[in-house]
């Protein structure tokens, strides 16, 4: 699944490449603008170009439903465990749980390679409760992020992860 696409249910992974840049920043600014609006934390440059500061077709990949962009989604490797980053769905797919189908496929692969994943997600945001659901619990947080972790297999904390290796989707 490293570099093929996966079909399931209607919806298409594929990797990302470079030229996929400006879509997914695009996307960024739409998913994002309520929360970051709410958090006085909108700035339609900046939240453009923190996308594209620390994209990485390496560890992105896109999702597509009948050949169009209905999101995407990054696993990188850092401080010992997957990083969940940029993981978007267009505004028109969310809610059809597409994104409990994508987390599923993710924590999959993530939980075979028994690895813990982090994320962060904005206070507030309606996000946060599809992780929790899907075994993530919180580790950290101050006024704009929450920081949430979740250990293989939605294992119980403190049980450290043998490996490190890159998890793609």
């Amino acid at each position: 699944m490293t570099s093929s696409e996966l079909t399931r249910a209607g919806w298409t992974l594929r990797p990302a490449v470079p030229a996929d840049i400006e879509v997914i920043a695009e996307l960024r600014a739409t998913v994002m603008r309520a929360d970051l609006e709410r958090l006085g934390r909108y700035d339609e440059h900046l939240v453009r170009q923190r996308l594209r500061d620390s994209f990485s077709p390496r560890y992105t990949s896109i999702i597509t439903v009948d050949r169009e962009l209905a999101g995407c989604v990054t696993v990188r490797p850092a401080e010992g465990r997957q990083w969940l980053e940029h993981f978007y769905l267009a505004p028109h797919r969310q809610g059809q749980g597409l994104g409990s189908a994508l987390l599923r496929t993710v924590l999959e692969h993530t939980d075979a390679q028994d690895m813990t994943v982090g994320l962060n997600v904005l206070q507030g945001s309606a996000a946060r409760r599809l992780y929790e659901r899907h075994g993530f619990v919180v580790e950290a947080q101050d006024p704009i992020d929450v920081f949430m972790v979740r250990p293989p297999g939605g294992r119980g904390l403190g049980q450290t992860p043998t490996n490190d290796a890159h998890v793609a989707i």
